[in-house]
């Protein structure tokens, strides 16, 4: 399943990252210490942030300057770590700047009430008698939604108190879907014994071998089978958790308090599920011809996974890959372009794996810093893709730390996903307009359709299992393991149709979703692939403006509430225009796919 892995001193350095140049202008130890000035003269000011404009101002600045230094060591140490995860020096200091940012919390928690003791007010005026506040308009608006949801200083010590009691749930899942877990072994292709874990499952499963595909898929919901009454009690706790917070929160539903930090209005969220449901023929359509295309009678879940294909695609080293990203990505335009290709002229990319190195790939850095990439590229198609994802992030990152101030540059997790799933749009087309055979279009069609089955339709399966999880509760309704299973079920069937057996395993699937302990999350990647198919296709279809409002978008950071700066892109979540456009999308490649077969 893979060759050696190489030692980290023995990739070339033109394939890491270049650490050293967010410290470089003072020591990690000067750094720590400047983190500790700052804490201690925040501190200094309790009681009197609002006493003035005067007092306000020089507390927003010393806490951006705690939070940029912070951030500083914060991510150097963690990037450091990743590098090699059994460098011991690395380890230390990771877990000094984790210890250094729970101390730093602990320490300042009481500024979000003391700033709340106040009336907005009384800010609006501090904002009008000295304009360098006015930076901060928009950050202290979104402090002031919360008035009403924040309590006293007692009963807010007394839910911090209860919140090292709650967690208990996820980490109890936590343990079970990761320390604890044993799916046992299966027989691979060449029927030799092989351990069977969260890692491989995806290979597996996706087996061009039926048998293994079948095995694999039976092993590993058998073991969440096996657990599924204790499962089905930590998914209950955090319900009821959501339920606690919320109601002393004073919000009206879970569903509500979640979207309120975004403030993002809940008709959002049914509409996704609605205009999904409306589109069932389109999700039963490709079922069915995948079925065709694979000659089954009679298709399963664990089929859903197998490869329309049998030709596997060629590898695709670095450079080429490097290449084929530039060029897929044209039609952001010049600009774009010419920044993009920063990432690779200025280091920001640890492009190979190496023994120790964190798995998977990630975009991060700081205000100050490069946005740098790691990967884990093993020259096959996918580590294309996930360069240019990985990339996407780091030009939102680059646009917005160029565009906006220290305190708004950080854009909302609702828009996170959107610009890098951009470039995953762009480049399957760029690839499928390229494809030289019949095999290489199947591949690109069916890798988005793909995309969208499990990303838009799939995600919103489960963010309807969460939002009728969570009715149920409210009405009553004891939320055993049979409940949650038999919901689970029942969406499956619906969602998949009449083409596909949904086996009795997949009945227990609600078990292995890590995402259900941070609740309502999950709608949020069918929202931005949907805006994100929306905006990559009138860029392709030249839509007058498209290219222009994009850029604006990605320069926008956190300046504003989510669903504003998304307006800014042509995208309105509103409504349920992006859905459709994405959703008409699908349809269109399914009947390219169709006639292809034809």
């Amino acid at each position: 399943m893979g060759k050696t892995v190489k030692k980290r001193s023995e990739i070339d350095n033109k394939y890491k990252w270049n650490l050293e140049k967010m410290v470089e202008a003072k020591s990690f130890d000067e750094l720590y210490q400047e983190v500790i000035q700052k804490k201690d003269q925040i501190q200094n000011m309790q009681g009197h942030i609002m006493d003035s404009s005067t007092s306000l101002l020089s507390y927003l600045k010393t806490s951006d300057e705690l939070d940029r230094v912070l951030e500083q060591i914060y991510v150097y140490a963690h990037m450091f770590c990743d590098e090699d995860t059994t460098n011991t020096q690395a380890q230390n200091l990771k877990m000094k700047t984790e210890t250094l940012n729970d101390d730093v919390n602990e320490a300042l928690a009481f500024i979000r009430p003391e700033i709340l003791s106040c009336s907005y007010d009384v800010v609006l005026g501090y904002i009008s008698e000295r304009k360098e506040l006015e930076e901060y308009r928009f950050a202290l608006e979104s402090i002031f939604r919360y008035q009403e949801h924040t309590l006293n200083k007692k009963e807010e010590a007394i839910i911090a108190a209860a919140s090292n009691a709650f967690g208990a749930c996820d980490d109890v899942f936590y343990n079970l879907d990761n320390a604890d877990i044993n799916l046992g072994t299966v027989q691979d292709e060449n029927h030799e014994e092989v351990e069977l874990t969260n890692s491989n499952y995806g290979y597996y499963v996706g087996s061009d071998n039926r048998r293994v595909r079948e095995e694999a898929f039976k092993a590993m919901y058998k073991y969440f089978g096996n657990f599924k009454n204790t499962i089905a009690a930590t998914l209950k706790g955090q319900i009821k958790e959501n339920f606690f917070y919320s109601k002393v929160r004073n919000y009206d539903s879970p569903l509500k308090m979640s979207l309120f930090h975004d403030n993002i209005d809940i008709s959002v969220y049914h509409n996704l599920i609605d205009t999904v449901h409306e589109h069932f023929n389109s999700i039963y359509d490709y079922i069915k011809l995948r079925k065709q295309i694979l000659g089954y009678e009679e298709m399963h879940m664990y089929d859903i996974y197998a490869d329309l294909i049998k030709e596997k695609p060629k590898q695709i080293p670095f450079e080429e890959g490097k290449e084929i990203v530039l060029e897929a990505l044209k039609p952001l335009g010049t600009e774009y372009i010419q920044d993009l290709q920063k990432a690779f002229t200025e280091k920001w990319i640890d492009v190979y794996p190496n023994r120790g190195k964190k798995s998977g790939a990630y975009s991060w850095g700081t205000y100050d810093s490069y946005p740098y990439l790691s990967l884990n590229y093993d020259d096959r198609i996918d580590s294309v893709s996930t360069m240019a994802h990985e990339l996407g992030h780091s030009m939102h990152s680059y646009y917005s730390n160029k565009h906006q101030n220290f305190v708004n540059h950080g854009y909302p997790i609702f828009l996170a996903e959107i610009a890098s799933t951009v470039n995953e749009v762009l480049l399957n087309d760029y690839l499928y307009r390229n494809a030289k055979t019949k095999e290489e279009k199947i591949l690109y069609l069916t890798e988005f359709l793909d995309k969208v089955r499990t990303t838009i339709y799939r995600q919103t399966m489960f963010a309807e299992f969460e939002m009728l999880m969570h009715e149920k509760e409210s009405n009553g309704v004891p939320l055993t393991e049979q409940e949650f299973s038999t919901t689970y079920y029942e969406l499956n069937q619906l969602y998949y149709g009449p083409d596909i057996i949904s086996d009795n395993e997949i009945r227990y699937e609600w078990a292995r979703i890590p995402h259900f302990y941070s609740s309502f999350y999950v709608y949020k990647y069918a929202t931005g692939l949907s805006s994100a198919i929306a905006i990559a296709y009138d860029i392709l279809n030249e839509v007058e403006g498209a290219k222009e409002r994009y850029l604006e978008f990605l320069s926008s950071g956190g300046s504003d509430y989510p669903l504003e700066i998304l307006k800014r892109a042509g995208v309105d979540m509103t409504t349920t225009e992006p859905i459709e456009k994405a959703l008409t999308v699908f349809e269109q490649k399914l009947q390219e796919l169709k006639a292809l077969y034809e």
